[in-house]
C-alpha cells in the first residue's frame, strides 16, 4: 500500500469539483479591497464568506499599531511562550483580556485551534470525563483525543440528552468535563447555556464555552454568550479566537487564577512559536474597540436581519435563528456547487460547506455578515440569490 492510497477517495471526490470552473475548496482571493470586497480572477465580489464579524480586518488604529510594532520588535518572536516567545506585549494582552472579562487570569495561544488544543487536552486526561455537543469544532474533537479523556457525545443543543448522560456517570458527574460552543459556526445557532448551567448545578461538573464565533457579537459589552445569558458566574473557562471579531490571528482562555497552571502542562502552549508582535499589537487595538463600540455590534446585528429576512422571503431554507451565520440549505452537493460557482460570477463570495464539514449530512451555501457591509451590499447578496431563484 502506497503512502498515500488511503486518501484516493477524497482525492476522487475533490476531483469531481475540478473539472470545470472555479474550484471553491481553499478559493484564491486575489486582492482585498476592504473589509468587505475583494477580487476573484477578473471578478470583483462582495465577501460574504468571512469571519470578519466587526470589519475590522482594516481598521486604521489595528493597523498602525501592527506597523509599529513591526518596525520595533521585528517580524517574529522565533520562540514558544516558554522560551524566548514571552514579550511585554504577550502579557499586556492577556491582562488586557483578562480585565476585558473581569476574570484573574487570560492566557494567549498562537490560533484559536491551538487554545482549544492546550487548554482541553491538559485537562482532558486519560483519567477524565468529556462530554461535548456532537457538532463541536474538530480542535476539540481534537484536544480530547490528544490528552486522551473518555469523550461522551450529547445531540446537538439537546440539554435533556446531556442530563441523561450525567444521570449515567454517576458520581463522575461531579468531575466530568462539559465543552460547548456559543453561537456553531455552520448554522449560526447557539448552546441552551442557561439549561446547561442548571444541570451543572445539580449534577456537578465543570463547563468550558467556546466563544470563537460569538466574542464580540453577543453581549452588552461583546464578551459573547456566557454575558448575553448571564451566566458567567458558572463558567469555568472561556475560550475564544482572535480570527473573527478580533481580525487577526491568535487564540485565548480566560478563567480564575488557577488556569495559569495550564502554562505548565499545556503541550501546545509549551512548544508553539508564540504569536507575532505585530499580530498581539493589533488584537490589542481591535479588543479595546469590541470594548469601547456598541455601534459596531449593533450595525452586525441589523445586516444579519437585513440579509435573514431577504434570504427567507424568497423561501430559501436558512438556520433556525437569526446571526451573523445566515447557512441556506440546499439539496445536493452538484447543486451546491452551481450555486457556489453562479454566485461568484455575480460578485458574490460564500462558503460552500458539504459533509462531513456541514452537519446532518446537509450541503450548505455559508453566508457571513459584518459591521462594514453596507446596505446596498447586503441588498446586493440578496439580489444575487434572486437571480439564482429565478
Amino acid at each position: 500500500m502506497g503512502l498515500y492510497d488511503k486518501f484516493t477517495r477524497f482525492v476522487e471526490e475533490r476531483q469531481k469539483f475540478q473539472v470545470s470552473g472555479i474550484n471553491p475548496f481553499g478559493t484564491c482571493i486575489d486582492e482585498i479591497y476592504s473589509a468587505t470586497e475583494g477580487r476573484i480572477g477578473d471578478k470583483r465580489i462582495i465577501l460574504a464568506g468571512s469571519n470578519n464579524y466587526l470589519g475590522l480586518t482594516f481598521d486604521a488604529e489595528a493597523i498602525q499599531e501592527s506597523q509599529e510594532a513591526l518596525r520595533l520588535q521585528g517580524t517574529g518572536t522565533t520562540g514558544s511562550r516558554m522560551a524566548n516567545g514571552t514579550f511585554g506585549s504577550h502579557l499586556a494582552l492577556e491582562q488586557e483580556i483578562a480585565a476585558f472579562f473581569d476574570l484573574s487570569t487570560a492566557i494567549v495561544f498562537s490560533t484559536g485551534y491551538t487554545a482549544n488544543l492546550g487548554v482541553i487536552s491538559a485537562l482532558a486526561t486519560p483519567d477524565a470525563v468529556v462530554i461535548i455537543d456532537e457538532d463541536s469544532h474538530a480542535s476539540i474533537y481534537d484536544a480530547c483525543a490528544l490528552g486522551g479523556a473518555q469523550i461522551i457525545r450529547f445531540r446537538h443543543n439537546d440539554a435533556k440528552d446531556l442530563e441523561r448522560r450525567m444521570q449515567r456517570l454517576g458520581e463522575k458527574a461531579k468531575e466530568a468535563i462539559i465543552i460547548v460552543e456559543g453561537i456553531y459556526s455552520m448554522l449560526g445557532d447557539v448552546a441552551p447555556l442557561k439549561e446547561i448551567v442548571d444541570i451543572k448545578r445539580r449534577y456537578g461538573g465543570y463547563i468550558l464555552v467556546d466563544e470563537a464565533h460569538s466574542f464580540g457579537v453577543m453581549g452588552e459589552k461583546g464578551r459573547g454568550l456566557v454575558e448575553d445569558l448571564g451566566v458567567e458566574a458558572d463558567i469555568d473557562i472561556i475560550l475564544g479566537t482572535f480570527s473573527k471579531s478580533l481580525a487577526a490571528i491568535g487564540g485565548f482562555a480566560v478563567g480564575g487564577k488557577q488556569l495559569d497552571v495550564l502554562r505548565y502542562c499545556s503541550r501546545p502552549y509549551i512548544f508553539t512559536a508564540s504569536p507575532s508582535p505585530a499580530s498581539i499589537a493589533s488584537v490589542r487595538a481591535s479588543l479595546r474597540q469590541v470594548g469601547h463600540s456598541k455601534a459596531l455590534r449593533e450595525k452586525l446585528w441589523t445586516n444579519a436581519h437585513r440579509l435573514y429576512k431577504g434570504l427567507a422571503d424568497l423561501g430559501y431554507k436558512l438556520g433556525e435563528r437569526v446571526s451573523p451565520v445566515v447557512p441556506v440549505m440546499i439539496e445536493s452537493k452538484e447543486a451546491g456547487l452551481e450555486m457556489w460557482r453562479a454566485l461568484v460570477e455575480k460578485g458574490v463570495y460564500v462558503n460552500l460547506v458539504l459533509p462531513p464539514a456541514a452537519p446532518f449530512g446537509m450541503t450548505l451555501l455559508r453566508c457571513s455578515v459584518n459591521a462594514a457591509h453596507s446596505d446596498e451590499q447586503i441588498d446586493a447578496i440578496i439580489r444575487a440569490f434572486a437571480e439564482l431563484k429565478a
